[in-house]
């Protein structure tokens, strides 16, 4: 029987009846949300409440006063130029060991990020040695907690050094400032001259273009005769003397501390100038070569900005900066910079155990670059060096950024075991110190729990940001 027409437009025009708002998921998804918002902030509120009632019955009290109170203890180790004495604040205390943390965590990541790169590559090499040495490598350091390895280099390579009066002496040959510098400006002014012969000649169909071996000899023979040229005129010696400016022993390695002399800052500006100029030219020469084809070397140019321009002003301000060298007197080396053996076995333990993770981080994200893309880049000509630096690695990183992040993240955290040696980091010098001395943990266990948090965000933005650069952009 077929069915009345009427009646099915009827039943199409009806619209659906809305559920009760407790059945709506809209609905129950703001309500819950709102509850637990509502749950977290009494919970918070509860224990600030419980907390200020515990420390007001037992007469402790609260605030951030005691930061303007002197410390009266010292701190062995100071970065960034940061001067400290016993007279200064607990706030200094709190700025000096937030520096020393910034200071390892950034050698740290520097070192680790280009000894895991090194040893991920290895790890991929052909050569059954090179792959086995980068395996052992890995699978060891990785296995042995990290606190073990900060022992291991402090206790067992360097507490164990000769004391001062034995150090081990390294030299040096001194060279002459003002020699060193003309050589390398004349020198770097003749190979680019050079290079552009030998660049400008591949493109002259009617001359062969210098090869790249015949390149490096020319170089090497003319940095050698406007080196010999130089000494003559300017009546400057190459080597003026053997110093024994390094000295290793159980307390750390000194080493000449460069002091720059009124007019430095000259020298300051001079490198802001020049990198604002590279900055212009990049953009300049992007224009150019976008209207008319045209490319320029703008490598060179920004090289010569950023490095050049600063030099000439130093030289003509009358090369405003001397060296103090490190001297024995008594029991101890005075003058120069020291690098102490706790930041040196910080240092290296946390190097070595990050760049085994990320020499694995390495290996995954060259191994996820597709085959082809190899195969592609030898069909054209390329060798093993340039595919891995021109195809391989560029494609490779936007596998490798995400999890290199984390290793960051994990290495500034872990430079809070400095405390077991007693490197001075803001854990020892402020979470320990000065946290026994005034008594006020919440303050200071709250704010060292800002820094790490701090640090660990700051990390976080920078690394997501340079993922998004280096993201493929879809057209």
């Amino acid at each position: 029987m077929a069915a009345d027409p009427k009646q099915v437009s009827a039943d199409v025009s009806v619209p659906p009846s809305k559920p009760a708002f407790w059945n709506d998921p809209a609905w129950r998804a703001i309500f819950f949300q709102v509850l637990v918002l509502v749950g977290v902030v009494v919970f918070a509120a509860f224990l600030v409440r419980n907390t200020l009632h515990n420390m007001e019955s037992r007469g402790i009290s609260s605030g951030f006063d005691f930061l303007s109170k002197t410390a009266g203890f010292s701190i062995g180790e100071t970065h960034f130029g940061i001067s400290y004495t016993e007279e200064n604040s607990y706030g200094k205390t709190f700025i000096v060991g937030l520096m020393n943390t910034i200071w390892v965590s950034m050698w740290g990541v520097f070192l680790a990020t280009i000894l895991g790169f090194i040893i991920g590559v290895m790890r991929l090499s052909t050569n059954w040695l090179v792959s086995k040495l980068a395996m052992v490598y890995i699978e060891t350091i990785r296995n042995i907690p990290l606190l073990l390895q900060i022992f291991f280099w402090y206790f067992a390579i360097l507490r164990p050094l000769p004391g001062p009066r034995g150090s081990i002496q390294l030299s040096f040959p001194i060279i002459n400032f003002t020699h060193l510098i003309i050589t390398v400006l004349v020198s770097a002014a003749a190979i680019f001259l050079l290079w552009w012969i030998g660049v400008k000649k591949r493109y002259d169909a009617d001359q062969k273009a210098m090869p790249l071996w015949m390149l490096v000899i020319a170089s090497v023979v003319t940095v050698l005769i406007i080196g010999n040229v130089v000494s003559l005129v300017t009546g400057f010696g190459l080597v003026a003397q053997w110093n024994e400016s390094f000295f290793l022993n159980n307390r750390g390695l000194s080493y000449p501390q460069p002091i720059p002399e009124e007019g430095f800052a000259i020298t300051g500006w001079a490198v802001a100038i020049g990198v604002v100029a590279a900055f212009f030219v990049r953009r300049w020469a992007k224009k150019r070569q976008d209207e008319t084809g045209e490319q320029f070397p703008v490598f060179l140019a920004s090289l010569g900005l950023i490095i050049g321009l600063p030099l000439v002003i130093f030289i003509f301000s009358g090369l405003p900066l001397h060296f103090d060298y490190p001297k024995l007197t008594g029991f101890n080396f005075t003058g120069g910079s020291v690098l102490t053996p706790e930041f040196i076995s910080l240092l290296l333990a946390l190097s070595f155990y990050t760049a085994s993770f990320i020499a694995e981080i390495v290996r995954a994200g060259i191994n996820a670059v597709s085959h082809g893309q190899t195969e592609a880049a030898r069909a054209v000509g390329l060798r093993a060096n340039p595919i891995l630096r021109l195809v391989i690695i560029p494609q490779a990183l936007r596998v490798i950024i995400p999890p290199l992040t984390s290793q960051y993240l994990n290495l500034t955290k872990n430079s809070s075991l400095a405390a077991a040696i007693a490197y001075p980091d803001i854990v020892l010098v402020f979470a320990g110190t000065t946290l026994m001395q005034t008594g006020q943990a919440v303050e200071i266990i709250a704010m060292t729990m800002a820094v790490y948090l701090t640090l660990s965000l700051l990390i976080s933005t920078f690394m997501n940001w340079y993922n998004e650069k280096m993201a493929l952009v879809e057209r």
